[in-house]
């Protein structure tokens, strides 16, 4: 497993408001990461509105599949990007070369949608 730790936009969102309370600005950069962020988390990207929680819940569950326990990444994007087509699920596997077949891409589909719907 990675030492590294993923999170999803409604974190750096919720982050990002935080700091912006506690300092009472943010600079430009991190302004725009916040507008992004703030899209990104709500329901006008893809219909689905993130959930920190729910994240975490379907990285951890995704992790758990034999293919992509070796790439945390991956499971992050599938988990931020919640794919519903297996088109699209393809598209996110692609980058690291991951070999799955139609019902195993549906596997994934399932657990995605178990866990967000």
């Amino acid at each position: 497993m990675s030492d590294k730790e993923f999170v999803d936009f409604a974190t750096v969102r919720d982050l990002l408001l935080d700091a912006r309370e506690r300092r009472g600005e943010l600079s430009y950069e991190q302004k725009v990461a916040l507008f992004h962020a703030e899209w990104a988390a709500s329901e006008n990207r893809g219909g689905i509105k993130t959930d920190s929680a729910i994240f975490k819940q379907l990285v951890n569950s995704l992790a758990e599949n034999e293919k992509l326990s070796k790439h945390p990444e991956v499971c992050a994007k599938i988990a931020e990007l919640m794919p519903m087509r297996v088109e699209d699920v393809r598209v996110i596997i692609a980058s690291k070369r991951i070999a799955m077949d139609t019902p195993e891409i549906e596997e994934i589909i399932d657990i995605v949608r178990k866990i967000i719907l």
